[in-house]
């Protein structure tokens, strides 16, 4: 686990400042990876690394080059088939001078070509120079479970693991603010696809890779998430027994370090399945880590997390998340996320991996079960929704309205979405897990935005664009499959996954996330419906063949996940921050929002409960523009040199 940066000009310049460049880069991220650093500088490019000592740690500096030294390799992840891979090169002729996973991947592209991304199992960020032909290759993994930025001129492209790192070359110049990507996060809670909230930064999606030769970027896609009919033709007890067979495999995988694994355990059903496996996959003593809250009232997911760690004979650590330590590190989460996400529990997840990384550089986590298996009870409810609908047929159209009106003030609107799903078309009502038009920015953008930013909503073919497109890909799809599929491409690499990177790595921990190792999902992906949720049983393949290893208690309980109680907070401990930022005179300027609506939106939160997690993300907006906006470029190495 590192972090990668770099340049390249597409006309020669000199050495001198392209090595100022990447050091500065290089030294933005270096929570990334304390242990080691390196460069590639030549004419015209230079390449950057910040190392997290894993594998190899003896001989697994980087950058690493082939032979000659004509194709050289940054890289940000793991491979976790790379000793197959090796033995298979091997036998090819290629000549290896480390043990490390960097040095199959500098060798499968002098085998294979841009081919060798469909080798390659598990998290990664590469950039790749080939000095040969003058070509840089970017590619990101197939999930995104490993974050790449990138920024372009018609003179050089620049890119980094992280936004900070872009920020450190003054060709980029000032920043700004995306308002396409800016509106996108009120509608999602987060921003999906390619643009991120600074203007003329974008992401690599996941599943593609990048090329620039001669001044031209192409960007390609290698690997999509394919829905299909390969298990069906298998009983329900030879699913079980393949899905086991691949886990314990994947798993064990997972576990090959040459530093401590530990295991993040939220009390639920994926991190305890992956616990118990890893359990029967290693003799070397496992540790688990989890968090609670102070205060009463709060669910407590330790009871279930000591259990877990008891049954399968974990090293059991946990700590106590005060309102106090809440506030304390918000700055610093905009910081290391570097754009507003609305997830409060990705403040959980920094102090659970703060507290773990005094005994391990690695944690696995059950990250990507439920978007794999269908977890998440939408999956349930939105398909048993549609069959309502489907089965007053005509009259559907005519009850859709009825339903949002009667539900639309009850329980702050909770149950008005089903009104959707039962009338409309499904592009009309699933945005996301997290969104459709019955969110708050969603149905009230008129009356909370200003006239400016309802014209950028009118207009948004960013956001538009990229949404259409995804369900164009899965019109064919069965329901439950377009959820699935929608949410690969939004929810899981823009929010999850985003948060579970930055919030470990801030840390300088590396997260392994078993569940979303390809050969999984697409395992998952071709599943039956009928066997990823059954009735209201969601996930219930996998629980299924976890029946007789997860306790009962575990496995039967209602999901909550981490159970942040940041609402309570921003009534009470918050509540005199949330006043001063969202109508400070330097917040209302900005011209975003209607001071009337925001005044009765933080009103109605503060007496009913209802619009928490839109005033998150609100706050989380406004302290972003002052962290990254307002702040002169000098303080942008702030919290990296603390």
């Amino acid at each position: 686990m590192c972090g990668i940066c770099g340049k390249y000009y597409f006309q020669p310049v000199g050495m001198e400042p392209i090595a100022a460049l990447i050091q500065r880069m290089t030294h933005s991220m270096i929570h990334r990876g304390p242990d080691d650093q390196g460069f590639y500088i030549r004419k015209g490019i230079g390449l950057g690394h910040r190392r997290l000592s894993i594998i190899d740690l003896d001989t697994g500096k980087q950058p690493l080059a082939n032979e000659d030294g004509s194709v050289v390799v940054v890289f940000n992840g793991e491979i976790y088939n790379y000793q197959t891979l090796r033995d298979t090169l091997l036998g090819k002729g290629h000549i290896f001078k480390t043990r490390s996973d960097t040095e199959v991947i500098v060798h499968s592209y002098e085998e294979y070509g841009e081919k060798f991304l469909e080798k390659l199992r598990g998290m990664f960020a590469i950039a790749l120079w080939d000095n040969r032909n003058h070509t840089l290759l970017l590619a990101r993994d197939r999930l995104g479970i490993k974050p790449l930025y990138f920024s372009t001129s018609p003179e050089w492209i620049v890119f980094s693991s992280e936004i900070k790192g872009i920020l450190q070359d003054e060709d980029f110049g000032a920043v700004e603010v995306n308002p396409d990507a800016l509106d996108g996060f009120l509608r999602f809670y987060f921003i999906p696809g390619q643009e991120t909230i600074f203007r003329g930064i974008r992401r690599l999606l996941p599943g593609y890779y990048l090329t620039v030769k001669d001044g031209n970027v192409q960007e390609h896609q290698y690997w999509d998430l394919n829905f299909g009919p390969e298990s069906h033709d298998l009983d329900f007890d030879g699913l079980k027994h393949n899905l086991d067979a691949l886990l314990r495999e994947t798993v064990r995988g997972h576990m090959l370090s040459d530093v401590p694994v530990g295991f993040l355990l939220s009390g639920g059903v994926d991190s305890t399945a992956l616990l118990s496996y890893a359990t029967h996959e290693t003799n070397k003593e496992v540790s688990s880590f989890t968090v609670g809250f102070s205060g009463e009232d709060f669910a407590d997911e330790r009871e279930y997390a000591k259990l877990a760690a008891r049954t399968f004979g974990s090293r059991y650590y946990d700590m106590t998340i005060s309102p106090e330590d809440f506030i304390k590190f918000l700055p610093e989460y905009i910081w290391h996320m570097e754009e507003p996400v609305c997830e409060p529990p990705a403040i959980a997840l920094y102090y659970i991996s703060k507290l773990a990384s005094n005994y391990v550089k690695v944690l696995i986590s059950g990250e990507g079960g439920d978007e794999a298996f269908a977890g998440y009870p939408n999956y349930a409810n939105y398909p048993l929704a549609r069959r309502i609908g489907n089965l007053i047929g005509p009259f559907r159209k005519l009850a859709s309205p009825i339903i949002r009106n009667v539900f639309g003030e009850y329980a702050a609107g909770k149950y008005k979405k089903y009104g959707f799903v039962i009338g409309e078309e499904f592009k009309n009502f699933y945005f996301s897990r997290t969104s459709g038009p019955h969110t708050f920015f969603n149905e009230n953008y008129e009356s909370i935005y200003t006239d400016g930013m309802v014209a950028v909503r009118r207009r948004n073919e960013v956001i538009n664009g990229f949404m259409n497109d995804l369900f164009s890909r899965s019109n064919d799809l069965g329901f439950l499959e377009k959820m699935l599929y929608i949410d690969s491409k939004t929810w899981l690499p823009d929010d999850l996954l985003i948060k579970a990177d930055k919030m470990t790595m801030a840390n300088s921990v590396e997260l392994r996330v078993p569940f979303l190792d390809h050969k999984v999902v697409e395992f998952a992906a071709n599943v039956p419906s009928k066997y990823k949720v059954n009735g209201r049983t969601t996930k219930y393949l996998l629980k299924e063949i976890l029946k007789n290893v997860v306790p009962d208690k575990i496995l039967s309980r209602k999901k909550t996940g981490f159970p942040v109680p940041y609402e309570k907070w921003l009534r009470n401990e918050m509540r005199d921050s949330i006043q001063e930022v969202l109508l400070d005179g330097k917040s209302l300027n900005r011209n975003y929002f209607n001071k009337r609506k925001l005044q009765e939106v933080i009103k109605l939160n503060q007496t009913k409960g209802w619009y928490s997690k839109e005033i998150f993300c609100l706050y989380v907006l406004e302290l972003w523009h002052r962290t990254f906006l307002d702040s002169p470029r000098i303080l942008q190495s702030h919290y990296a040199s603390k």
